[in-house]
């Protein structure tokens, strides 16, 4: 029985956590402002504007729908484009940034929407700008629902890196196919598997205990 591997573990470790951090940074900075521009004009709210709604509706809705791995393909011909190749962890990153973003907006939608109307009101009576019902209402109340989302969606970006794989985009799921399914190597099998669960269960845990921080500090 042969021994495990642990260079390639620990090495497809390290890019399953280089693909996971840089998608998540791009999928807040792509996310939150989607998010907030959803919930400011849709009909009802700060700022209505029914195209612009509309529009965003649409393409939140299409990438939420479309299931990942078809996303995965279909963005080859775009990933080769953007960073010149469609192999390894950072030409991965393109498209489960572009499969997650839409989930994080709505979720960031919805935290807003949990907002106290009356906050948002008194600002707007004391001359309160645009600017200051963003910064210093919405998006400091809704910071525990946020930093929630933010962790339930560092948890699905996991899970994209490993379907990664499939198209050769290095990490934990490009181990287990090459190796664990490939070369029938139970172990590397058995190993990716116990890493990724140990990654899923360290971030849900750390993003429910600074949520329970941030809403005890409230």
């Amino acid at each position: 029985m042969r021994s495990l591997n642990w260079t390639l573990l620990l090495d497809a470790t390290g890019e399953t956590l280089y693909m996971v951090a840089l998608a998540a940074l791009f999928t807040v900075a792509l996310g939150l402002p989607v998010g907030v521009l959803l919930f400011l004009t849709r009909r009802g709210s700060i700022l209505p504007n029914r195209a612009v709604a509309v529009s965003l509706n649409a393409i939140v809705n299409i990438g939420r729908a479309l299931p990942f791995v078809v996303l995965l393909i279909a963005l080859i011909p775009f990933t080769r484009l953007l960073v010149g190749t469609t192999l390894g962890s950072t030409a991965a990153v393109v498209p489960i940034t572009l499969g997650a973003f839409p989930f994080f907006a709505r979720i960031v939608e919805n935290a807003l929407d949990e907002v106290d109307r009356g906050r948002i009101e008194a600002v707007v009576s004391m001359g309160g700008t645009l600017r200051h019902i963003i910064t210093r209402v919405l998006l400091p109340e809704a910071l525990p629902a946020l930093t929630a989302g933010v962790t339930l969606t560092i948890v699905m970006l996991i899970g994209f890196s490993a379907m990664a794989g499939v198209v050769g985009g290095g990490g934990l799921g490009d181990l287990a196919i090459r190796y664990g399914y490939q070369r029938f190597d139970n172990q590397i099998m058995m190993a990716t598997i116990i890493v990724l669960l140990a990654l899923v269960q360290t971030v849900q845990k750390l993003g429910d205990l600074l949520v329970r921080q941030l809403a005890h500090r409230r």
